[in-house]
């Protein structure tokens, strides 16, 4: 295989994801939601794209600026789900890293996925709620009292969801890399 057509490959596997997960992102189906809450799938592709890929701080960052303007352009613009989304992917690759996991672990065990998901959930969320304390609209009460609702919901249904997007998402990788072997 080519040098083209490993990048093209390896681009479509990753252009292919993240338009599914903006496409699922509205989407409410009988068991998806919590309390008006949905999972948050662009982060759940974050963090697997960030655990797999091994990408630098940089790389993940960009990913989440990436997302998180594609999740603006679908919601409301304010506050940013960027600023969360590059929190996320640059957290999950430091973690990473400082903790050194073993990947055999990670990629046939979805408890740490879903914990790392669940942590990340949370994260972001915060960082959220800071971005609407720092827009000075709304009383910290109420921040803090949706930022408790919305936090929790948004890691349970995210942690519990995370395995049905990385686990494909690992065996496509997988395959691509292996076919940039041979």
């Amino acid at each position: 295989m080519s040098s083209r057509s490993r990048q093209f490959l390896n681009f479509a596997v990753t252009f292919v994801s993240v338009m599914l997960c903006v496409l699922i992102l509205p989407t409410r189906f009988p068991g998806m939601e919590l309390l008006g809450i949905s999972p948050n799938w662009l982060l759940i592709w974050v963090v697997a794209w960030s655990i797999k890929r091994k990408r630098t701080v940089w790389g993940a960052a960009s990913m989440g600026l990436v997302l998180g303007f594609l999740q603006d352009a679908m919601t409301a613009p304010h506050p940013t789900h960027a600023v969360s989304l590059v929190t996320v992917g640059v957290l999950t690759v430091v973690l990473l890293k400082s903790w050194s996991i073993p990947a055999d672990i990670v990629e046939r065990d979805p408890i740490p996925i879903a914990l790392i998901v669940f942590g990340m959930a949370v994260v972001a969320e915060t960082v959220m709620g800071l971005q609407f304390l720092a827009m000075g609209d709304r009383a910290l009460l109420e921040i803090w009292s949706d930022h408790q609702r919305v936090a929790l919901c948004s890691a349970i249904l995210s942690s519990l969801w995370a395995p049905v997007i990385y686990f494909p998402l690992n065996r496509l990788w997988e395959m691509t890399r292996k076919l940039e072997k041979s």
